[in-house]
């Protein structure tokens, strides 16, 4: 999906850009578990899935797609202040565009490769 992925300080911005909504992700999941209803568990449960998915960068695209739809879900859904999902969202969009930089697995996993075709001329 990316012709590359970003190094050097951009990559740096990527992954603190990860790892903040990570960690945004887990506290608003520990926090809805903490006084939980039957109806938030599995999206709690996601939130989860999806901040470990962050963290490590992989399938970043699905992840930054699937906070965006969980956050504004919530925002239809919930009473609370809704800046904070608001900006979980535009973050989880954000990283869908940008890629997951060059420290993530998806990197690692399906970053270049260089192929070196050889003629059958030599030998």
């Amino acid at each position: 999906m990316y012709t590359s992925f970003l190094r050097g300080w951009p990559g740096v911005g990527v992954l603190l850009l990860r790892l903040a909504l990570s960690c945004g992700l887990l506290a608003n999941a520990v926090d809805g578990l903490a006084d939980p209803s039957q109806s938030e568990v599995p999206v709690r449960f996601l939130e989860t899935v999806t901040a470990a998915l962050l963290v490590f960068g992989l399938w970043t695209p699905i992840a930054g797609v699937l906070v965006a739809l969980i956050q504004l879900g919530t925002i239809l859904t919930a009473t609370a202040a809704f800046d904070p999902l608001l900006l979980r969202a535009a973050v989880g969009l954000s990283l869908t565009f940008l890629g997951p930089g060059a420290w993530s697995l998806d990197a690692r996993l399906y970053g270049r490769r260089r192929v070196e075709i050889k003629s059958p001329h030599h030998n």
